[in-house]
């Protein structure tokens, strides 16, 4: 699907306040409020518009600690490793990398004790686990999901 300047407008403010009434989006790019409904019906048809999502402060409901973990996984062992950290509490983000580490994790712990227990209980135990490098995040300058569309 080719993406005009109207879509993207529709995208950007979406991306801002994902609550925005099509009604303000609508008054904002100059367009019937139906128009818009119709077009952020497509652009969620397509896929493009994957879902919405609240974004909850994670040491607010006692996740006080983060880490972003490189894990070296055995060739030909990906696939079930990844489907064993999808089961795994704690483990929000999995990215298959290039480079030194095969996939790479964002978790969210409790504390430093629970991060131990997370890494030697759970993913160190994946069957084609090989090694891993913790890094505990000291603090966050900029976590910014949207796009620059």
């Amino acid at each position: 699907m080719q993406l005009d300047e109207t879509d993207r407008s529709i995208l950007r403010i979406l991306q801002s306040d994902a609550r925005t009434p099509f009604s303000e989006i609508a008054r904002e790019i100059e367009m019937s409020s139906a128009t818009v409904h119709d077009r952020v019906g497509r652009l969620e048809d397509e896929g493009i518009i994957e879902g919405y999502h609240t974004s909850v402060d994670a040491r607010a409901v006692g996740f006080g600690t983060s880490a972003v973990v490189g894990l070296r996984i055995e060739q030909g062992q990906e696939d079930d490793a990844v489907e064993r950290l999808r089961e795994i509490d704690g483990v929000q983000e999995i990215h298959l990398t290039t480079g030194e580490w095969d996939v790479v994790l964002r978790v969210y712990a409790e504390d430093t004790d629970h991060l131990r227990e997370l890494m030697f209980d759970n993913i160190a135990r994946i069957d084609g686990f090989s090694r891993s490098q913790t890094m505990v995040i000291l603090g966050s300058e900029l976590e910014d999901r949207s796009l620059p569309i």
